[in-house]
């Protein structure tokens, strides 16, 4: 029985039933919400594993849903929406989205992105309690609590950049090429991804970085990827 609980947000009744009955089929677990109001208090109530969000909403819009979920929980949120623009996917990833399925959808690529996510969630669980803390020079991460310290201050990550700085803080001294991280990460390798990785990463690195005297900790690899430096 697979136990990997999922979220799904749609108020249409017949997409909604084709994805429970696919998740079902497959024996995941699932909680449904017909609103925005339904998906936070569900999410709050069940803690579910990652959400299935659709952005027309009849009470508010997905993106105000994700906003309002990513200001306490960093739950991964794979968006199910018939906007097909640019605009409106950027706007979604922006706000804390981690992955866009644009429908019409098939069944099978939806399932790819869970197990996809389900993979990505098996890297940031620690195997023991000696893997449950990283250091580096000032910065810990308490995988468990899923908090990022510099020093004494808390950092406060989107989602996204939170599994960028797991990814490359448990391959420290390892150069990771682009379509290593956007596979790990987003899901996919395409080469217009790059662009949004990057933007992800000088984020990551202010945040890091931005106070006087600061090390580096991500070193950039023109052409290739981004390495985390042991910081000494």
């Amino acid at each position: 029985m697979n136990h990997f609980l999922v979220l799904v947000v749609e108020d249409d009744a017949p997409v909604r039933n084709l994805i429970t009955i696919t998740l079902k089929a497959h024996n995941y677990h699932f909680i449904t919400a017909e609103n925005g109001e339904g998906a936070i208090m569900e999410t709050a109530s069940h803690n579910p594993d990652v959400i299935l969000l659709d952005l027309g909403l009849p009470d508010m819009d997905g993106v105000e849903v994700i906003r309002r979920i990513r200001s306490w929980s960093i739950v991964p949120i794979i968006v199910i929406s018939a906007r097909s623009e640019d605009s409106d996917k950027i706007e979604a990833l922006d706000t804390g989205a981690d992955d866009y399925l644009t429908k019409p959808f098939s069944v099978e690529e939806l399932l790819a992105r869970l197990r996809v996510t389900q993979r990505r969630l098996a890297l940031l669980q620690p195997s023991s309690i000696s893997d449950s803390f990283y250091e580096n020079g000032e910065l810990r991460i308490d995988y468990a609590a899923g908090c990022v310290f510099l020093g004494e201050k808390e950092l406060h990550l989107t989602a996204i950049e939170y599994k960028l700085l797991c990814l490359l803080a448990k391959n420290t001294g390892k150069v990771l090429t682009h379509k290593y991280i956007l596979q790990n990460v987003w899901g996919s390798s395409w080469e217009n991804d790059i662009g949004t990785l990057r933007v992800y990463m000088a984020t990551l690195r202010k945040k890091l970085e931005g106070a006087e005297g600061s090390p580096q900790y991500i070193q950039t690899h023109i052409g290739i990827g981004y390495r985390m430096l042991r910081i000494e």
